[in-house]
């Protein structure tokens, strides 16, 4: 019987996880802007496709445990969404850090 590949941090299925709390929550604005910009990278509503779901849940499957573990979902997305649009050439890491180092400022 051919060796399965090591579990990734990610991949809980089979896993016990607990109850899942199915009530609706209200999203903070900044989870709604994560949305919607992906959304808009993966070119629904009629914008230009620059990335993929496959590419953006790629990214977010390659987080270290410690990050996966500690960050909240949509916190997830920002980095794999900023890895993406470097992966494909659209921004620079240079770019990403002095557009970071803005809205840090503003507070």
């Amino acid at each position: 019987m051919p060796e399965q590949a090591p579990r990734g941090c990610h991949d809980l299925g089979g896993l016990a996880a607990g109850k899942v709390d199915r009530a609706e929550h209200d999203y903070a604005d900044w989870e709604r802007r994560v949305d919607a910009m992906a959304v808009l990278l993966s070119g629904m509503k009629g914008a230009k496709k620059l990335l993929s779901v496959d590419q953006r849940r790629r990214n977010i499957e390659a987080l270290p445990p410690q990050a996966y573990e500690t960050l909240a979902y949509y916190e997830r997305w920002v980095i794999a969404l900023g890895h993406s649009l470097i992966q494909r050439g659209v921004i620079t890491t240079e770019e990403l850090a002095r557009k970071m180092m803005e809205v840090e400022k503003r507070g």
